[in-house]
C-alpha cells in the first residue's frame, strides 16, 4: 500500500519558514474547531491536526521533514535498518499517527521531550498530546510532557544588581485547566471552565533571586516556575534590565564616576570622600591635578557573575570653580595670576 505524503504546512496553513509563535497559533486555532468534543465527526481532521503539530513543534521533527523534502519516498522502507541520510528507522511507540509519520518518525516516537516555547501557553498537550485531550481515549495511555518554560522581563536598579536582590513577581500564564486536569473533557463532554481547551489563563506569584553582577539583556533561569505540565513545571528566564543610576554609570564590570573638586583641593592636594556602590571611601587627590584625571579604586566596581572578583571604580574629577567669587578671592586669583606668567596654551601672559 502506497504511503501518502503529508504536508504538514498545508494542514496548519502556515508558510514553510513560519516560526514557533504563527505555528502555535494557527494550532490552537485549529485545535478548538475540529476537537471532536465541540466539533462531532471531525476525528480525523483532529488527529491529522495535531500530527501536523507534532512534527512542526518539535525541532529535530522539523529539521528531518523539511530535509527530505521530494526525496521522501526514498525513507518510506519498512524494515529496520539504516536508511540513506543517516538516521536508523526503528518503529518505537509513535502512538496513533498516520504511516507516513510512522515512516519517516518512527525512530522518534511521539516523544514528550525537547525544547518549550518562551510564550507559556499550549492547548491542554504536548507534542503527539491529541491523546492527553481525549482522556487517553486512543488506547495508548496518557503521554504529557513538563510544562512549557517561560520568558518575562524584569527591571532592577544598579544598587540591586550590585548586590544581588529578591523579587516577588507576579506572573499571567496559561495553566492546565483545574476542572478537566487539562484533558479538555469531563464525563465525555467538553470541559465548562476552559470551553475543551485544557488551559486556564491563571495568576502566580513567583520570589525569585537575583544574583549580584547581573547586567542587562542577561537571562536568570529559575528552574521550576515555568508553565505548569502534568510532569511538572518548566523554567522561568527572566530578561534583566537595569534602570540607569543617576550618578554612576556602567561599562562592563567597572564603574564610572564624575566627581566635582575645588581649584585649591586641585593645586594643593586633598584628601576627599568618594561615593561608591559600597558606599562613601577617602581617596587622595595628588597635588596640581589637572580637570578630567581619572583614579582608579580597584574591586570598588561590579561583581563578577562568574570567575569571582569586581570590577574597579574610575573617578573622574572636574575642577568647579564659583558661580561668584568674592573680592577676597579675586585679589588672591590676581596675585596668583600675577605670579604665574605661563600659560597652558603656550603663551605668556601680558
Amino acid at each position: 500500500m502506497a504511503v501518502e505524503f503529508k504536508d504538514y504546512y498545508r494542514i496548519l496553513g502556515v508558510d514553510r519558514k513560519a516560526d514557533d509563535k504563527t505555528i502555535k497559533s494557527a494550532y490552537r486555532k485549529l485545535a478548538r474547531k475540529y476537537h471532536p468534543d465541540v466539533n462531532k465527526g471531525q476525528d480525523a481532521s483532529f488527529k491529522e491536526i495535531n500530527e501536523a503539530y507534532e512534527v512542526l513543534s518539535d525541532p529535530e521533527k522539523r529539521r528531518r521533514y523539511d530535509t527530505l523534502g521530494p526525496d521522501w519516498q526514498r525513507y518510506t522502507q519498512q524494515a529496520t535498518g539504516q536508511q540513506p541520510g543517516g538516521f536508523t528507522v526503528e518503529y518505537g511507540d509513535a502512538g496513533d499517527f498516520s504511516e507516513f509519520f510512522r515512516t519517516i518518525f518512527g525512530d522518534l516516537g511521539a516523544r514528550m521531550g525537547g525544547a518549550g516555547q518562551a510564550t507559556g501557553s499550549r492547548v491542554g498537550f504536548g507534542r503527539g498530546g491529541f491523546e492527553d485531550l481525549l482522556g487517553g481515549g486512543m488506547g495508548r495511555g496518557t503521554r504529557r510532557r513538563r510544562g512549557e518554560d517561560v520568558q518575562a522581563g524584569i527591571e532592577i536598579t544598579l544598587d540591586e544588581a550590585f548586590h544581588g536582590t529578591r523579587k516577588s513577581l507576579a506572573l499571567e500564564m496559561d495553566e492546565p485547566c483545574a476542572t478537566c486536569q487539562g484533558s479538555g473533557n469531563v464525563g465525555g463532554k467538553p470541559c465548562a471552565s476552559c470551553h475543551g481547551t485544557g488551559w486556564q489563563r491563571a495568576r502566580r506569584d513567583v520570589d525569585v533571586r537575583i544574583p549580584a553582577g547581573v547586567r542587562t539583556g542577561q537571562k536568570v533561569r529559575v528552574s521550576g516556575e515555568g508553565g505548569g505540565g502534568a510532569d511538572g513545571r518548566g523554567d522561568l528566564y527572566l530578561v534583566v534590565s537595569v534602570a540607569p543610576h543617576p550618578q554612576f554609570e556602567r561599562k562592563g564590570d567597572d564603574i564610572h564616576v564624575t566627581l566635582p573638586i575645588t581649584a585649591p583641593e586641585a593645586a594643593l592636594g586633598a584628601t576627599i570622600e568618594v561615593p561608591t556602590l559600597r558606599g562613601k571611601v577617602s581617596m587622595k587627590i595628588p597635588p596640581a591635578t589637572s580637570s578630567g584625571r581619572t583614579f582608579r579604586l580597584p574591586g570598588y566596581g561590579m561583581p563578577r557573575v562568574k570567575g569571582g572578583g569586581a570590577g574597579d571604580e574610575l573617578v573622574t574629577v572636574r575642577i568647579m570653580m564659583p558661580a561668584e567669587l568674592t573680592a577676597a578671592e579675586k585679589e588672591l586669583y590676581e596675585r596668583l595670576r600675577a605670579l604665574r606668567t605661563d600659560s597652558p596654551r603656550g603663551y605668556s601672559h601680558g
